[in-house]
């Protein structure tokens, strides 16, 4: 096995993941004899299942290892390269996070955007991109599962899955507290409680969270300091658990999000033109030059519930998962991120936008499924999804204009696995999906300055109707080669239903449609547990192809957004899980993924740069537009690299002094759909620390902490039609913490 494990090691480590917790193996007499690692439960096909013996990568976030990245009231985006070929980015502050995996995500920063990974909280999809976006908080576990996941988790799976599991409600009474304050104004509160209500019959646990940061971004335009930058963030749970008889549970969830604080501050000219992604000397991360926006304000509330029934009938298992979402706020920003004709730099007009959304969303999960321990396991569903949104998007010039979208779809499914031998085992899986949207399209130009002038009027626009049905399928073998090591192979189909974009009407241009898409995926894989349970390696290799895969346009000298089909996208890498207990006191993490992306269709054209200030290296049309057949998909990094190191020292019988370090790496990555110099960034990494003391007896933990430690200015993202815009990554937030359990 030497020769297997030598080359990986070389090549992971300079690279990690995030840990699960070491264990220790006790001795007869009960002294501690060796550190092992614990063995990982995994749901990643929606039943408990030992994360080496399931033919999927997948990658489970715990403890220690995935609170640390919070710590400083960071927001779900803090997960972008802390897991191999995982990434995550937002235009739009915390409230519209947009996701990749293995390259494949959608860039598109409209409020009604589809996006091929779906986030699931509590066995329940959230579809919407602010529905997305809850905090996270009292978490039992994270699953992030790769590859197209058609045949369980629905249509818009064809990236894969992340999935949050919260911490359930026990009959014994137990919770914690957790503070913690920092720069910037930084303080954060967690704490959940929970217990028996009714002995053996009824529990409960309430979780509440409360993150704020200060004002930290000055205005030099209008000369006020600290007048941006800040938020404040109060969420909760409330969970019951109700268990009358022994072969019957209820889980009621509910749970509020109230968000006050900026959207993404945008920044004129901070590109150095002609330069590879490069900040330029004049960038001041503290600083903007704003003459709109009111300092580019956010506001959000979100609530939802959940209810879930479980019937145990002997040999088969009847689950019913029934749920509403529904959230409401908006965003508005200084767009062109300066003042026209005053800077910084080359700025035509002023741009202010803001957008208001009404989310809602109800589903239906039922399912059947075996529950024996013979060869044979199977399990049967359906699901029912229907939401609705109206965006309103609100333009200095144009003025207020309404959308209404619609979405229904219904889905029949079944998954089966069968151990042919004690070492292989197979699974087949199927689902029909019919997905159907709609588009009205409501008030416009309301209190527009472009009506008044005549340059705006009222347009016509028919509602939109689509439909589409689709078969969505996967098959696998898993072939144990001894009892610490296995091998996998899985081909599997998915789709990304047909999208709606309605952006353009706030612009007098039209909703543009793109067909749905479709991804075969091949992967192999290997996943061993090593070195008597003290090394964990999983690693897999992947190729997908995408028919009409779906694009947006977005940018030139409108800031228009138009989605598109292109003929192909293909994608092809790998990915290293790697955990080491190397001693008793000294854990080490270490992950890579790579991801090789390219659109292929020799015809397809997009508008480069409004401003005509960045540099295009495409090929470009008589007409000016950049050929982009042969691109990387867009921001998709092709490459990132994350590393962990955690090292402890007993303090006498029941105490500990730790160590903890985390580093995230991101490699090449295109931030628009034609390739330019300035929207090309590379080389990008962060890093995180805590040190402190932990009591074993008293239970509880202080330390101190540190995220952007080496205070990185990482460059997020770009805005095209005006001048070079840019955002960028949040400063150095150093501080204290304690937690106390209960």
């Amino acid at each position: 096995m030497s020769k297997v494990i030598t080359p990986t090691l070389l090549a992971a480590a300079i690279a990690a993941t995030l840990p699960t917790v070491a264990a220790a193996q006790e001795t007869g007499e009960g002294k501690r004899k060796t550190a092992i690692l614990e063995e990982v439960t995994v749901t990643a096909q929606r039943r408990a299942e030992g994360l080496q013996d399931v033919p999927i990568s997948v990658e489970a976030l715990s403890g220690e290892s995935f609170e640390s990245i919070f710590t400083a009231g960071d927001d779900i985006l803090a997960l972008a390269a802390r897991v191999p070929n995982l990434y995550a980015e937002s235009s739009n502050g915390r409230a519209a996070p947009r996701f990749y995996i293995r390259g494949l995500g959608n860039s598109d920063f409209d409020l009604a955007a589809s996006q091929p990974v779906s986030i699931i909280f509590d066995d329940v999809v959230q579809e919407n991109v602010v529905l997305k976006s809850f905090p996270i908080f009292d978490v039992e576990q994270v699953e992030v599962v790769r590859g197209p996941q058609g045949t369980l988790f629905g249509r818009n799976t064809t990236a894969g899955v992340i999935k949050f599991d919260s911490r359930k409600p026990t009959m014994e009474n137990e919770g914690y507290v957790k503070v913690a304050a920092g720069e910037l104004g930084t303080a954060n509160i967690e704490g959940a409680f929970g217990g028996a209500l009714i002995d053996d019959k009824l529990a409960g646990r309430l979780s509440v969270l409360r993150q704020s940061r200060g004002d930290w971004i000055d205005n030099s335009y209008t000369g006020e300091g600290d007048v941006m930058g800040g938020f404040t963030e109060v969420a909760a749970r409330g969970q019951l658990l109700w268990t009358p008889t022994e072969d019957f549970s209820a889980l009621l969830n509910v749970h509020q999000r109230d968000l006050d604080g900026t959207a993404s501050v945008f920044r004129a000219n901070i590109y150095e033109q002609g330069e590879k992604g490069e900040l330029n000397e004049s960038f001041d991360r503290d600083v903007v030059y704003y003459d709109s926006g009111d300092n580019n304000p956010q506001k959000y509330e979100s609530a939802g519930s959940s209810l879930k029934l479980e019937w145990d009938l002997g040999d088969m298992l009847l689950t019913s998962i029934s749920a509403y979402e529904g959230a409401d706020g908006s965003s508005k920003g200084d767009i062109d991120g300066g003042v026209a004709g005053d800077g910084p730099g080359f700025i035509p007009f002023d741009a202010v936008t803001e957008d208001k959304a009404d989310v809602s969303q109800l589903t239906q999960e039922v399912r059947l499924a075996s529950n024996t321990n013979d060869p044979l396991q199977w399990q049967l569903g359906g699901f029912y999804y229907d939401a609705d949104l109206d965006v309103t998007s609100i333009d200095g010039f144009f003025g207020a204009t309404t959308v209404s979208h619609g979405n229904t779809s219904w889905a029949l499914f079944g998954q089966t696995s069968y151990d042919f031998t004690d070492v292989l085992t197979g699974t087949v899986g199927l689902r029909y999906t019919y997905d159907e949207k709609s588009l009205v399209v409501g008030e416009q130009n309301v209190d527009g300055f472009a009506v008044v002038i005549g340059a705006a009027g009222i347009q016509d626009y028919d509602p939109i109707k689509i439909d589409d049905n689709q078969l969505s399928w996967e098959t696998s073998i898993n072939y144990a080669l001894n009892d610490q090591s296995s091998l996998y192979v899985r081909l599997s189909e998915g789709f990304r239903a047909q999208s709606i974009q309605a952006r353009d009407v706030a612009f007098e241009g039209s909703p543009s449609v793109a067909d749905s898409e479709t991804i075969t995926s091949f992967e192999v894989g290997y996943k061993a547990d090593l070195l008597e349970d003290t090394l964990r390696l999983n690693t897999a290799v992947f190729y997908y192809q995408i028919d009409d895969i779906q694009l947006t346009a977005v940018g030139g000298g409108g800031n228009f957004n138009r989605l598109l089909n292109a003929d192909k996208g293909v994608g092809k890498g790998f990915e290293v899980d790697l955990e080491w207990v190397a001693t008793e006191n000294l854990l080490l993490t270490a992950g890579v993924g790579f991801a090789d992306t390219e659109i292929q269709d020799a015809d397809l054209t997009t508008a480069p740069c409004g401003s005509g200030q960045c540099t295009v290296t495409n090929p470009l049309t008589a007409d000016g537009l950049a050929m982009i057949d042969g691109n990387p998909f867009q921001s998709a990094p092709e490459s990132v690299f994350n590393f962990t190191l955690r090292y402890g020292v007993p303090v006498g019988n029941d105490g500990e002094m730790f160590f903890y370090t985390d580093w995230a790496y991101q490699g090449e990555t295109h931030l628009a759909l034609y390739t330019a110099e300035e929207y090309t960034i590379d080389n990008q990494f962060e890093g995180g620390l805590r040190a402190g003391y932990t009591s074993f007896s008293g239970d509880y933990e202080v330390a101190l902490f540190g995220r952007n430690i080496t205070n990185e200015e990482n460059i997020k993202g770009q805005i095209d039609f005006n001048n070079l815009t840019g955002f960028v990554n949040d400063p150095r937030v150093l501080g204290v913490e304690f937690r106390k359990n209960f």
